[in-house]
């Protein structure tokens, strides 16, 4: 006689442990084949090998050793957790099991999900105490514009609302979407105008008291809520210090770091460059004169272009690295150094890496620039410090020549001299407007440019060599056999013939 059947306790299903991974390929998926495209079913699959692995993932990246995750879906999903991040803080949510579409239906008369809070200190936090403030203040208009927001919330933030984070393309003022599609911010007018709807008005108000209630405690508080899925140089006796440009916002980090090093600086317009050195003259009372002479400023051969990287890729795209270069070869300095600063990872920027990489190297060995490349502002402070140090050594005892011909002396400009010639919008000689006009031609770099106007210094020159040319085919090659740069190379048949199709068609060019 068989023996009795016995049944065990049915295991209950475990916690989904990456909740918010399993949601977003999910949208992905049905948004995938709402469009009737195939990714649905790739998709698909790494939903299947998610929902088998027991263990929490903390990036997409992680998720690289499932089976079906490729490079692709573990950077949409890096992508979507740093999004997640600006909008409600770094913190990974975790859910019940029954938030998860592969677990246990959820039995009428379940937990009711908690409505949305953001983080403390995070964007949608700034943004909601602020507008809330706003509505409280006499002076109040009703509403607050992106500038008037963005200034006002910045303290109550540990973000940036307008520069972004190293290894991320988002600010804090991405969460602002968030607040919108969950109707606690509306959005009205041209330029856009901000304020809160009641719902938000509601939780601002429970945040503000939180707020105040931290401050008499003496410690923050967070306002008690479960996150739905959606949370989520030099003369003799002269004293060499660095001259910084200070027209950029985001240098001021980097002062700060030249300041903590014991790095004499000032901070001036420079119509190139970020950074250079300038000698100043020690100067003596003069008997029989009143005033003590004026010091010169003479600026040594050395000057500094800082880059990050993002920067980079933004001054490539729209054109100024090029015009950059070429100013800087041109400004009299004979040693231009191209400080590159990494900031984060190249994957989040619009250019490639590998194109980024390649113009770097153009500029060092093309070019002939000095390339310092460094991992960020401490380490770019670090470096400029160095070289102040080291600048002050060699040039401590040298002087003008125009002073003692005899003397260890170097030629020096002046300051003044140097920085007005610099002036990138000052009256330009036909020959230089001639070569920007060149250089606006794709493959026409500065030194093909220079050879061109070697021979043909004004656009009539060139024009009247055309129009001396019997044929159509003549003119195509007129330039092709100039010599261009250090090895001398020919300018080639292909520019040539583009060339002169811009400067003899007389019709509109297609």
């Amino acid at each position: 006689m068989p023996g009795e059947i016995t049944y065990g306790r049915k295991r209950p299903l475990p916690a989904c442990p990456n909740p918010l991974f399993l949601k977003w390929l999910t949208e992905w998926r049905d948004s995938a084949a709402e469009k009737n495209l195939k990714t649905q079913f790739v998709y698909q699959k790494a939903i299947s090998s998610l929902k088998k692995y027991p263990l929490p993932l903390n990036s997409g990246k992680e998720a690289k050793i499932l089976q079906n995750f490729g490079d692709s879906i573990c950077k949409m999903l890096d992508d979507r957790l740093e999004k997640h991040y600006a909008e409600c803080g770094e913190y990974m949510v975790v859910l019940n099991a029954s938030s998860c579409d592969w677990a246990k239906k959820k039995k009428t008369g379940g937990k009711k999900q908690r409505e949305y809070v953001p983080q403390r200190r995070s964007g949608g936090y700034a943004v909601l105490l602020t507008l809330y403030r706003d509505t409280k203040s006499p002076s109040s208009r009703g509403y607050m514009t992106k500038a008037e927001l963005q200034k006002e919330a910045q303290p109550l933030c540990d973000k940036s609302f307008t520069l972004t984070d190293p290894n991320s393309k988002y600010t804090a003022w991405t969460s602002v979407s968030t607040l919108i599609q969950k109707e606690l911010v509306i959005k009205t007018h041209s330029p856009a105008r901000y304020s809160l709807t009641e719902k938000g008005l509601e939780l601002a108000q429970r945040l503000e008291e939180a707020e105040d209630q931290g401050r008499a405690d003496g410690f923050p508080r967070q306002v008690q809520a479960s996150s739905n899925e959606e949370e989520e140089q030099e003369e003799a006796e002269s004293e060499t210090n660095p001259y910084i440009h200070g027209a950029a916002h985001r240098k001021q980090e980097l002062v700060t770091e030249l300041r903590r090093n014991g790095v004499n600086f000032d901070v001036r317009k420079l119509h190139i460059g970020d950074f250079l050195w300038i000698a100043q003259e020690k100067v003596q009372p003069v008997p029989g004169q009143l005033r003590i002479p004026q010091a010169r400023e003479l600026v040594l051969d050395y000057v500094v272009e800082r880059k990050r990287m993002d920067d980079l890729c933004g001054s490539i795209i729209d054109g100024r690295f090029r015009e950059q270069k070429f100013r800087l070869k041109r400004c009299g300095l004979r040693r231009p150094i191209y400080l590159v600063e990494d900031h984060g990872s190249a994957q989040h920027l619009s250019i490639p890496e590998t194109t980024l990489q390649q113009a770097i190297v153009n500029t060092q060995v093309v070019d002939g620039f000095f390339i310092k490349r460094t991992k960020d502002v401490r380490e770019s402070a670090a470096y400029l410090t160095i070289m102040t140090r080291y600048l002050q050594g060699i040039y401590s005892w040298k002087c003008d020549r125009s002073l003692r011909p005899d003397a260890s002396s170097c030629i020096l400009v002046e300051f003044k001299d140097f920085n007005e010639g610099a002036m990138k919008n000052k009256a330009q000689t036909v020959k230089e407007v001639f070569a920007r006009q060149l250089m606006q031609i794709s493959g026409v770099s500065g030194e093909k440019a220079a050879a061109i106007l070697e021979k043909y210094s004004t656009p009539a020159s060139l024009m009247s060599a055309y129009e001396s040319c019997s044929s159509a085919e003549e003119k195509e090659k007129l330039l092709s056999s100039v010599k261009c740069g250090k090895l001398q190379r020919n300018l080639g048949p292909v520019l040539s013939k583009t060339i002169s199709q811009l400067y003899c068609t007389k019709e509109p060019l297609s």
